[in-house]
């Protein structure tokens, strides 16, 4: 992004997020609830505020989630949204027995994006995959686990790089393809919750965001 364009793009953004430093990595990402003076505004509306922003800013790039501008403003309203202890009714806390549970929060009318809070039951994780579209998620409540997998296009698989501890705060963002494969879990006695934000309409969470790879060593992941 043009120093012209940054600077344009920065003017749209909410007052509170201006003065944000860029996360140096996910583990460092947790950020303190912040007051805006907008009564009666809820952390999804200033989240669904920021979001907007960010796409209108972005508006000349032909996939706006290249630009290092809309990596960085994603980390920043996931942080802000999930240190927020009012984000979540306790309906949307609420697990499953069989698998993690999904709960859509907000489903963008444009169909941009689709925030969904994902409860994780102790021992409950995702299939190992890559995303069709880029993603990005922080850690609201309790602790998970994050592996890493490298992909061999040659014998189209995927392998382990190495796992690390997601606590609460954390915040990651990806885009799409397999140069970021990973599986989350929660290895816990606790539950855990997460909070998400996917490149697609609502109604197409379950279908077009993960990649389902095969993995080289899936017998040590059961």
């Amino acid at each position: 992004m043009s120093d012209d364009l940054r600077a344009t793009a920065f003017e749209h953004l909410p007052d509170y997020l201006k003065s944000r430093p860029a996360p140096a990595r996910p583990e460092a990402a947790a950020l303190p609830p912040h007051t805006l003076g907008e009564i009666g505004r809820t952390p999804l509306e200033r989240l669904c505020d920021t979001l907007d922003a960010m796409f209108e800013s972005c508006a000349k790039f032909p996939e706006p989630s290249h630009s290092t501008f809309f990596a960085r403003i994603m980390r920043l309203a996931l942080a802000e949204a999930a240190a927020d202890p009012s984000l979540l009714a306790p309906m949307q806390r609420e697990g499953a027995a069989g698998s993690y549970r999904r709960h859509l929060l907000v489903a963008d009318p444009q169909g941009r994006y689709a925030i969904a809070a994902l409860v994780w039951q102790p021992g409950q994780a995702s299939p190992v995959h890559a995303h069709h579209t880029w993603c990005g998620y922080a850690v609201v409540e309790g602790k998970l686990s994050e592996t890493i997998f490298e992909w061999d296009d040659v014998r189209q698989c995927a392998s382990t790089l190495r796992a690390l501890a997601r606590k609460r705060g954390a915040v990651s963002f990806v885009r799409s393809g397999r140069a970021a494969i990973h599986r989350l879990g929660n290895c816990s006695d606790a539950p855990a919750v997460s909070l998400h934000i996917y490149g697609v309409e609502g109604a197409r969470i379950g279908t077009h965001v993960n990649d389902i790879v095969r993995v080289t060593d899936a017998a040590e992941l059961v």
